[in-house]
C-alpha cells in the first residue's frame, strides 16, 4: 500500500488506521500469522496499532500480547501465565532513556559510574536471558535515544558524568550483546529519533500527558522500523533492484545528449549527486543485493553510459540488463523470470512516475518508491528498509557472484540439445549432511525466505533449528551444490520428525536457483539412506498450498510417493514405503555424505 511506504504521512496513518487496516485485510492474500509480544516501558497502544498496519502490508498478520504500563521488567522476569499461553513468535522490548534507573551525578567517580553501567546492563541482560530461556524466540530491543537536554552542553558527550556519555556507553554494551547472541536485534531509536528530530521526538508534553516516551506523531516512524526488523526475521525482505538509467543513474537522456553530455561526476554539483547515488547502489552488492537494469534505450547506448569515465557502476555490477523498447512491466517480469525470483522480490527505481505506475499496476506487490529529486533518492529508498539486515551469511555476501554464475549456466544450457548432457557438463558436486552449527543462521534464513519450493510453508528461527539439530527424534539435512562455475552455497533443507518407524517431513525447501539440477533427488536419496540406517520403514510427506508454491504441488509424486489423503483446500498427504533395495534417483551430482 502506497500510504505505508516512505515517505509516508504520519498524521494520515494515525487518523485513518482503522480504515487502512480494513483495506489491508480486504485486499491481502495469504498472510503469515505471527504472535508479537510488546513489553513496554511506557504507553505502547498506538505503537501496537500502527505496527499492525505495517506488518499487514508486509503479508504478516499479527496477534498481540501487550504488557500493562511499564511492566516490561515484571513480565520478563517473573511467571506470567498469560504470556506463556500466548507463546510469542517475537518479543519487542519497547523501552527508552526514561527507563534508565540511575544516571551519574557530578560527585560520582569513575568506579561509581562503571558500577551504574554494570547495574543497568545486568538488568537488561537478565531480561533478555529470561525471555530467551522461556520463549526461545527472536527478541527486539530498543537502544537508548539521546537525552533531550545536556547539563554540561557539548562536554556532556565527553565527560563521564554526562548523560550523553552515559547513554552512549550503555548503547555500546547493548551492541556487544547483539554481536554475541543470535536471535537478538536492536531497534535503533537513537538513529530514528535523530532522523526524526530529537527536539520533537523527545517533547516532554507527550510523556507527562500520555506517558508516551516520544511524540505521538513519531509513532509511525518507530513502528515502521520495528516492522522492518520483523519482516526481515521472517524472510519478507526484497532481494534486488531493477533500475532505470536516464535521469535515474545519471542526468540527461543518453540517446539525445550523447555519453559525453550526460550529467555525472565531479565537474558539477548535480553530477556529484548522481555519482553518490551510484556509490550507494553499488554498496548494496556487499550485502547480497542484486542490481539489474530496465531501460527504454538502445542496448549500446545503455552500455556506453555505464562506460562513462565517471560512472561508479559498470556493466559487471549488474546481473540482467534489459535495454530495449519493450514495455517496462514486460522487461521487469522477464528479469524476475531469468533470476528465478518473484517480481515482488525486486524494487523498481525509476524517475518517471508514469513508468512506476504501469509496473506496479501490472505487477502486484512490486514496490516502486516515490524517489523525488535526485538529492532525495538515497533517503527515500534507504528509509523504506527494503533490505533490512537481521542476519548476514557468507552466502548473502556472495549472492551476486552466484547469480552471475547462474547466467553462465543458462548460456551453457542454451548450447545443448540434450538436457542430460547439459547437467553432465556442469560437473556438479553436492554436500548433504545433518545440520551443523556453522550453517544454523543460513538454514534459518533459507526457511524464512523460500516461498516457491516450500512444501509445508513452515518457518524456523535459529533457536528452533538448533533444537531440531540436537534432538534425536529429528532427521535434519542441509544440501550444498557446487559446479564448474562456482559454489551455490546451502540451497536445500529437509527436517524429518521420527515417530516409531515413520519419518514425517516437517520441512522440505530448496532455492529456486538450483531447480531441475537433480538436487531434489539427491536430497531424497540421502533422506532415504538416513531413514534406513535408523530402521525407519516409511516416509510421510505433506503439501500445504499457498499462492506461491504451486510449482511443488506434484513434487512427492515425482519422488515416488503415493497420494493417501487430500482435502477441499488442496492440502495433500503422501506416503513412501522404503524398499529393501532402493535405487538412487540422482544421476548427475557427485554427493559427499
Amino acid at each position: 500500500m502506497k500510504e505505508l511506504e516512505y515517505p509516508f504521512d504520519a498524521n494520515y496513518i494515525l487518523s485513518k488506521k482503522k480504515r487502512i487496516k480494513r483495506q489491508l485485510l480486504e485486499e491481502g492474500g495469504n498472510f503469515v500469522e505471527k504472535k508479537v509480544a510488546i513489553l513496554g516501558g511506557s504507553t505502547t497502544n498506538d505503537i501496537k496499532l500502527i505496527l499492525e498496519l505495517f506488518l499487514l502490508n508486509y503479508g504478516i498478520k499479527p496477534s498481540f500480547y501487550e504488557s500493562e504500563y511499564n511492566q516490561y521488567y515484571q513480565d520478563a522476569m517473573f511467571p506470567n501465565a498469560e504470556l506463556e499461553e500466548f507463546a510469542p513468535d517475537v518479543i519487542y522490548v519497547c523501552t527508552s532513556n526514561r527507563n534508565i534507573t540511575n544516571f551519574p551525578v557530578m560527585s560520582d567517580d569513575a568506579a561509581d559510574i562503571d558500577k551504574l553501567i554494570a547495574q543497568e546492563v545486568e538488568k537488561f541482560t537478565g531480561i533478555w536471558a529470561s525471555l530467551s530461556e522461556k520463549y526461545a524466540c527472536p527478541i527486539i530491543q530498543n537502544n537508548f535515544e539521546m537525552p533531550f537536554y545536556r547539563l554540561m552542553g557539548n562536554k556532556d558527550a565527553s565527560d563521564i558524568h554526562g548523560k550523553v556519555n552515559f547513554i552512549s556507553r550503555l548503547n555500546m554494551k547493548f551492541y556487544s550483546y547483539a554481536q554475541e547472541h543470535q536471535n537478538f536485534y536492536i531497534c535503533d531509536i537513537n538513529y530514528i529519533s535523530a532522523d526524526y528530530g530529537l527536539k520533537e521526538w523527545s517533547d516532554p508534553f507527550y510523556y507527562h500527558m500520555y506517558k508516551y516516551a516520544m511524540n505521538v506523531n513519531a509513532i509511525p516512524y518507530l513502528s515502521f522500523n520495528v516492522a522492518n526488523i520483523i519482516k526481515s526475521i521472517f524472510g519478507k525482505n526484497k532481494k534486488g533492484f531493477v533500475l532505470d538509467l536516464d535521469n535515474t543513474l545519471w542526468g540527461g537522456v543518453i540517446g539525445d545528449d550523447g555519453v559525453d553530455n550526460i550529467v555525472l561526476g565531479p565537474e558539477e554539483s548535480e553530477g556529484q549527486v548522481y555519482s553518490e547515488f551510484q556509490r550507494y547502489l553499488k554498496e548494496h552488492r556487499q550485502i547480497g543485493i542484486i542490481l539489474n537494469v530496465n531501460s527504454k534505450n538502445d542496448y549500446e547506448n545503455a552500455i556506453s553510459g555505464l562506460k562513462h569515465p565517471d560512472s561508479e557502476l559498470s556493466e559487471d555490477d549488474f546481473i540482467v540488463i534489459k535495454a530495449n523498447w519493450d514495455p517496462k512491466d514486460k522487461n521487469f517480469s522477464d528479469i524476475a523470470n531469468e533470476l528465478n525470483l518473484l517480481p515482488e522480490s525486486l524494487v523498481f527505481i525509476d524517475d518517471n512516475p508514469a513508468e512506476r505506475h504501469i509496473v506496479t499496476e501490472q505487477l502486484k506487490n512490486v514496490s516502486a518508491p516515490e524517489i523525488g529529486e535526485v538529492h532525495n533518492y538515497i533517503q527515500n529508498i534507504d528509509r523504506n528498509g527494503y533490505f533490512e539486515v537481521t542476519t548476514l551469511s557468507k552466502d548473502d555476501m556472495e549472492r551476486n557472484e552466484m547469480y552471475k554464475e547462474n547466467v553462465k549456466r543458462a548460456q551453457l544450457k542454451a548450447s545443448f540439445a540434450d538436457y542430460g548432457e547439459y547437467l553432465k557438463s556442469l560437473e556438479m558436486k553436492g554436500i548433504i549432511k545433518p545440520f551443523e552449527p556453522i550453517y544454523v543462521a543460513r538454514i534459518a534464513q533459507l526457511t524464512n525466505k523460500s516461498n516457491q519450493f516450500n512444501l509445508t510453508t513452515k518457518r524456523y528461527t535459529p533457536l528452533e533449528i538448533e533444537d531440531c539439530m540436537n534432538d534425536d527424534s529429528y532427521i535434519t539435512l542441509y544440501g550444498k551444490l557446487m559446479d564448474k562455475f562456482g559454489d551455490n552455497g546451502v540451497v536445500s533443507v529437509v527436517i524429518g520428525r521420527v515417530d516409531g518407524e515413520v519419518c514425517h517431513i516437517d520441512l522440505w525447501i530448496m532455492s529456486c536457483r538450483v531447480l531441475k539440477r537433480d538436487m531434489e533427488f539427491a536430497m531424497m536419496d540421502t533422506l532415504v539412506h538416513h531413514c534406513k540406517n535408523r530402521g525407519i520403514k516409511q516416509i510421510r510427506g505433506y503439501y500445504y498450498p499457498t499462492a506461491k508454491n504451486n510449482m511443488v504441488r506434484e513434487f512427492y509424486s515425482l519422488q515416488g510417493f503415493e497420494l493417501i489423503a487430500s482435502d477441499e483446500h488442496g492440502n495433500t498427504e503422501w506416503e513412501f514405503n522404503i524398499p529393501t533395495q532402493y535405487e538412487n534417483k540422482n544421476k548427475f551430482i557427485d554427493v559427499e555424505e
